[in-house]
């Protein structure tokens, strides 16, 4: 089912845009290729990021009430599930968002790696033409079989930039110019301060992925995993600030 259903679709789907647009590379198909999944997975994405971002949005009444209720486990979480009944958030629903995602990544890194150094004919559809002599570079500069330390590095700085205009980081950045007057802000401070540190590790752990750990096992995906993960980031940058104008206050 997952072969059938999940992984073949997106094979062929990355194939056929580069059957479509014979003129563009094997990168420059995977940019295209990235965006048009992602726009596909744009409602699930915005409702976790939704969720997400008003949990966040009620983080110092969630902290009041465990600081209230720190001796009584039971009456605490029952006192934060009123909080989110009352502000209609539902706190499961993003990793449940997030396991559904799940086998697409999957997939999609079972796509990248299988799309080179040959593609397998096997694979595709009938109505799906194999492209004549694809350009396995990006903008025909860069040799996708191999790692690539540009690529790796532009992984990071997007990582970066998406986590440091987050709506996390945000909202972060404004509670640590409100005065710390009550004991819940112990908990407040301790998130903002894994928040900061999380923009910086992040970045490393893409380049140190992009660039070290996925080419051990994987070392003709890397370059296209990336792309991948760079212009998907950048995706969700766009995204979080396109919901931070539209939808929150």
């Amino acid at each position: 089912m997952y072969h059938e259903y999940i992984f073949r679709p997106l094979y062929n789907g990355l194939v056929g845009i580069m059957d479509i647009i014979p003129w563009v590379d094997v990168g420059v198909a995977v940019v295209i290729f990235t965006i048009i999944v992602k726009l596909i997975l744009f409602p699930l994405s915005k409702a976790s990021l939704l969720t997400q971002v008003r949990m966040k949005e009620i983080e110092p009444e969630a902290n009041k009430i465990k600081a209230q209720y720190a001796s009584n486990k039971q009456t605490q979480a029952l006192k934060i599930m009123e909080l989110y009944k009352e502000k209609r958030i539902k706190p499961f629903s993003g990793v449940l968002l997030l396991f559904i995602q799940l086998p697409i990544l999957f997939a999609l890194i079972s796509v990248f790696y299988k799309i080179i150094p040959t593609i397998d004919v096997a694979q595709l559809y009938s109505f799906i033409a194999v492209p004549n002599n694809p350009s396995f570079h990006f903008l025909g500069l860069i040799d996708l079989s191999q790692k690539s330390f540009i690529l790796s590095l532009a992984t990071a700085v997007i990582q970066f930039l998406q986590m440091h205009f987050s709506p996390a980081m945000r909202q972060q950045k404004l509670a640590s110019n409100q005065p710390q007057t009550n004991p819940a802000d112990f908990a407040s401070q301790l998130s903002g301060s894994m928040t900061k540190q999380m923009m910086y590790l992040l970045p490393i752990l893409a380049f140190a992925s992009t660039y070290w750990i996925i080419p051990a096992t994987f070392p003709q995906a890397a370059s296209i995993i990336a792309i991948y993960w760079s212009v998907s980031t950048l995706f969700t940058l766009v995204q979080e600030l396109y919901i931070r104008k539209r939808h929150l206050k």
